[in-house]
This record gives structure tokens, sequence and C-alpha cells, in this order.
């Protein structure tokens, strides 16, 4: 009889256990954190990167007026705080465009002044400094992944990848198109995401060729984030452009899935908006996909015609769960989102640019988890 009791009692309370910890899971949202004290209100962020719980980074551009350009802005996550980064002998004007990170003793970011000029950083685990810039190459964005690390640009107006071997910078040939964004899993197998004249379109690198794909054939589809789970499970997120309209008509989400075999679109639960991220869980499925300027069409005959759609989409392998970002006081909706997921943990960042007061604009930095 006492067996009974304690094996009853055990299994009452392994059930307030699950639904507690189900409830916690449930309740979970995404958090609005504070920028430092030091950055101006006028600031735009622009990519995030994350190496545990304790590191992360974000680069943008602080102080940027109607007329000013701003200065580079480097802020770090200390487990606690952002914190802004010293820049010594940085001084030119103009925004950090993209991060990306091979280890802690190894974080890159690439930048524009404002004469157009391009600027690559490098953290040594101790400070920043400025290293030579490819020659003649207009940088947009730095990749990593694999112990790899790519920058994508532009030369004489054409489509330039190129390649970090430990010594400088190779190039590597560059599919069709213009290409947007990267996973890079290996030096001979990289995705790429992008479009051409044809479509939004997706691009494999074996070392040797590009194999490339369009995954839609839409006037002015693109892709530009691109995630490989597996050689059969591959999705890329974008803009599925339009023709036509009335002005100012939202434009539709593009989400896409690589079986192995072909490629699909996928239904997200938002009519309007880009998908601008895609993040990982822990294993390397996909868990999120953050859609910008989210919208919906509303009830008949409202006006306007749509109301706001949700910020953040979780995958759980089969369906979507929304998430909208929170109220920010004196701030309007983000204008960008990319996601920055924190390896060997369920936390995820989310920064770019909302809304601010009188057509400015504001930092903006989130976490989930």
């Amino acid at each position: 009889m006492a067996r009974r009791l304690l094996v009853a009692a055990l299994a009452v309370a392994l059930t307030i256990i699950t639904f507690m910890t189900t409830a916690a899971a449930g309740t979970q949202s995404w958090q609005h954190v504070p920028v430092p004290a030091q950055v101006h209100p006028q600031t735009g962020l622009n990519e995030a990167v994350a190496l545990g719980p304790d590191q992360a980074w974000v680069v943008g551009a602080d102080a940027v007026g109607r007329e000013a350009p701003g200065f580079p802005l480097v802020l770090r996550w200390d487990g606690t705080t952002w914190q802004r980064q010293n820049l010594p002998g940085i001084g030119w004007q103009g925004e950090l465009l993209s991060v990306a990170a091979t280890s802690p003793t190894t974080v890159w970011a690439v930048g524009r002044d404002s004469a157009g000029g391009a600027h690559l950083l490098r953290y040594d685990g101790t400070a920043w400094r400025e290293t030579r810039s490819p020659r003649g190459v207009l940088l947009t964005r730095v990749v990593s992944g694999g112990g790899e690390t790519w920058l994508i640009g532009s030369r004489d107006g054409a489509q330039v990848l190129l390649r970090w071997d430990g010594r400088g910078w190779l190039d590597v040939p560059a599919p069709s198109g213009a290409v947007y964004g990267l996973h890079i899993l290996a030096a001979d197998n990289v995705w790429a995401a992008g479009e051409t004249v044809s479509g939004a379109a997706v691009s494999h690198w074996d070392g040797q060729t590009w194999e490339q794909t369009v995954v839609d054939g839409f006037p002015r589809s693109a892709v530009g984030s691109v995630l490989a789970v597996s050689p059969t499970e591959v999705w890329a997120g974008g803009t599925a452009g339009f023709v036509g309209g009335p002005v100012g008509r939202p434009i539709p989400p593009l989400l896409v899935r690589f079986d192995g075999h072909e490629w699909s679109h996928v239904t997200v639960p938002t009519d309007f908006g880009g998908i601008t991220s895609l993040a990982p869980t822990t294993s390397g499925e996909l868990g999120w996909v953050a859609v910008a300027r989210s919208q919906k069409w509303g009830p008949p005959g409202s006006t306007p015609p749509w109301v706001p759609g949700p910020d953040f989409l979780a995958w759980n392998g089969q369906s979507f769960t929304e998430y909208s970002e929170p109220a920010v006081a004196g701030e309007g909706d983000s204008r960008t989102l990319r996601l920055a997921p924190v390896p060997g943990t369920s936390t995820v960042w989310s920064v770019g640019r909302a809304d601010g007061p009188e057509g400015a604009f504001a930092p903006r930095i989130l976490r989930f988890g």
C-alpha cells in the first residue's frame, strides 16, 4: 500500500513538473535589451554574431543623422550587458555592415565609409584593428562557418566572393546574378542565396563549380538567407517580388525548402514582409525565421486593408509558432531583423533598427531565451 502511494505521489509530482515546464516554455517571449548609454539614439544596427552566452558582437553605425553618415560602431555582450568597444585608429565616418567569427580571437567586420570606400576590421582577442581590404572590392558582407571565412562584394560592378586562406583573400568564382547570403559548411560545401534575371536563386559550391537553381521565377523575387541542414534539407528565405499593384503595396515573403530532389514553397503565417534571417537550433535544424515589416490581410473592408503580422516564426519541424517583438516606449516596429543564435543554447539574438520619433530610427536589440 505504501509503495503504491509513493508511486502515485511521484507520478503527480512529475505531472506538475511537466506542466510547469511546458507552461514556462509557452510563456517565453522576445525581450528588449537596452543598448549602452554612450550609444546615441539615432543609431543603426546591422548584424550580430554570438560565440557563447557571455560573448556576442553587434556592428552598425552610431550618431547617424539626416545629413551625417555617422561613425562605425561595435558592441560586445559580456553575459550581463552590452558594452561599446573602442576602435583605436579608426577615424573614418561611415558604418559597419556585417560581422562574423570563427573563434573568440578571430572576429571580422566589414564596413563602408561616407565616400564609398571599403573597410575590413579584425579582432584578435584583445583589440579591433583595421586590416588591408582586398583591392578594388566593395565589401557588403562577411560570413563564417565550417572553419571558413568568406567575403561578399563587388568589383567593377561584378559579383565577387573571396575566401580567407589564413594569409590572404583568394577569389572564388561566383555564381551568376547576385549573392546576398552564404551558409558555409566547408571549403567545398557552400550554399549561396541571391537572385538572377530569372528570379530568386540558390546555388551550391562543391569546391569546383556552382550548381544554381531558380527557386522562384516571379519577377524581382530574391532570397538573402540560406540554411543547409543536410543534403536533403535546405531552406532559403527572402521576398516574392511583384509587378504592378497599388503604390505602397507590401511584398509577400518567400520561404522555400529543398528535399534533396526539388525546391518547394513553404506557406508562412503572414501575407506580406521580407524574410531577413534564418537561424538554426543547437542541432542545426531550422529554428527561427525573422520577417521584417510583417503584415497580414485585415478584416474585409478595413482601412488600411492589412494588420501587423508576426515578426518571428519558431519552427518545430512541423509547423510555425508566431511571435511578435515587444513594444518599446517611444519607438515603432523594427525595420530589419537579423538573427544570431547562441551556440549550445536555445537563446537567440535579433538586432536591427526600429522606427524612431519624427521619421528617425533607433537601435533595436532583442533576445529570446
